[in-house]
């Protein structure tokens, strides 16, 4: 039976777009095997995979390819992968882009400094390659939920989630995709408070099973507190279970919060 040539060009079409609707996934790494692993367990979920092989490579890339993630060493030639998030973040139009570090750096030191540049997630060599793409997926399901046509405000501190903009006093203030998460999340509770499990599997999407330190929340917290300034003292530390965000008034001695206020119940 000879095949109608205008359903063979519909189906031609379809095939194209969905083609193109496929997430794209840049992955910089000077370690060919890596890249070939990852290419070989992301290609088969249904990603569009490129590399680049040194920083200034990489840092091009995102420009032009205009990805939808980017998976990045740290130990890179020319640029590192700390120089490439920090620019990346810099950029209004790349600021938003999901970054998750894949490094053999495992000090403690190495994960605090990407997750305040604006890292998303960091996993360390050796890695698993299901679990790594279980994050993949979290990070672009994140990305892509619309945000609420709506402002949140409390004393100076206005949220616009339409605009993903943040202003206190009027002035605008410039926070990671994380960190404006987070905030959303905590303005939203109305002053419950949010255990560090919570807060991962909400602003994170990670469940138990992939064993998100909660290391992280506790460094987004402080960076979202000093960005804020006066506005930051408000969101109150709840020893040994987790923070909220006080509605009321700032605290005169934020400094003084984490050390000394007592448990919060």
């Amino acid at each position: 039976m000879e095949r109608c040539p205008r359903f063979a060009g519909r189906v031609a079409l379809l095939l194209l777009l969905l083609d193109s609707m496929a997430s794209k996934v840049l992955i910089v790494e000077d370690e060919q095997g890596v890249v070939h692993l990852l290419r070989a367990r992301l290609e088969p979920e249904g990603f569009q995979v490129i590399a680049a092989y040194d920083g200034q490579a990489g840092l091009r890339a995102v420009t032009e390819a205009r990805p939808d993630l980017l998976i990045l060493d740290l130990t890179l030639p020319g640029l590192d992968g700390f120089e490439i998030c920090r620019r990346i973040r810099q950029q209004p139009e790349t600021a938003r882009l999901p970054i998750l570090v894949l490094s053999g750096r495992t000090e403690e030191v190495d994960k605090v400094v990407m997750l305040e540049l604006g890292a998303d997630d960091y996993v360390t060599k050796p890695f698993n390659t299901k679990e790594l793409v279980a994050r993949v997926k979290t990070l672009l399901r994140r990305v892509s939920t619309p945000a609420l046509p709506r402002v949140l405000r409390v004393g100076t501190l206005e949220v616009d989630l339409d605009r993903y903009s943040v202003f206190v006093a009027s002035q605008p203030i410039s926070l990671t995709a994380k960190e404006f998460e987070l905030l959303k999340v905590l303005l939203e509770a109305k002053e419950r408070t949010l255990t560090r499990a919570f807060l991962l599997e909400r602003v994170w999407e990670y469940g138990e099973e992939l064993e998100i330190e909660t290391r992280t929340v506790d460094v987004h917290i402080r960076s979202l507190r000093k960005k804020l300034g006066s506005e930051g003292t408000r969101i109150l530390t709840v020893r040994n279970v987790g923070y909220r965000l006080d509605a009321t008034s700032p605290h005169v001695n934020p400094g003084s919060q984490d050390e000394q206020a007592p448990a919060l119940e």
